[in-house]
């Protein structure tokens, strides 16, 4: 291998590394796009102020395909639809409803309900289906032989951690 190659390598080796170096930390601080939900047309309908939902719609980020070398002993490479990983931040969220004056000595304005932002995580479902011959045999004179396929669903997974909070306000003068 001449210089040339060598750096060729050397700069694809270091840019990969540099890829997946900085995918813990995109998959950290997941892209979130904030929304305001309008419920002002509840307006007609409800004797008092609509609430507020503020949000955001999470945006996936699709990760590399997983499980690619899984194999049995003695067996051949079995055909494979892959699991892919999908990041997604779950967007803080803030719901506030202005509340009817119950109790006159303690006057309540606003029921709130927060959720902080948190990470989600989500593997998609993949399939096995092994191939319906194995490996070549000394007893056969070197040609493989034939046997059942076998198949499987590799289930999916979704791992999220979420926490609400549910409150009362006073108004402020």
């Amino acid at each position: 291998m001449n210089l040339k190659s060598q750096a060729r390598v050397g700069i694809v080796v270091t840019s990969l590394a540099s890829a997946v170096m900085a995918t813990p930390a995109a998959a950290a601080t997941a892209p979130v796009a904030p929304v305001d939900v309008p419920l002002h047309g509840l307006r007609a309908v409800l004797p008092m102020e609509p609430p507020t939902l503020r949000t955001g719609v999470p945006l996936p980020m699709p990760g590399g395909p997983m499980g690619l070398t899984g194999h049995g002993e003695g067996t051949l490479q079995p055909l494979l639809l892959p699991q892919f990983p999908v990041t997604a931040g779950l967007p803080e969220t803030l719901v506030s409803a202005s509340l009817p004056d119950v109790v006159e000595s303690q006057p309540l304005s606003r029921a709130l309900v927060s959720a902080p932002a948190s990470d989600a995580r989500a593997i998609t479902p993949g399939a096995v289906l092994g191939i319906p011959l194995t490996l070549p045999r000394a007893e056969t004179r070197g040609l493989p032989g034939v046997e059942l396929p076998r198949a499987g669903v590799l289930t999916p997974a979704v791992t999220a951690g979420l926490e609400t909070t549910l409150g009362l306000a006073r108004s402020e003068p």
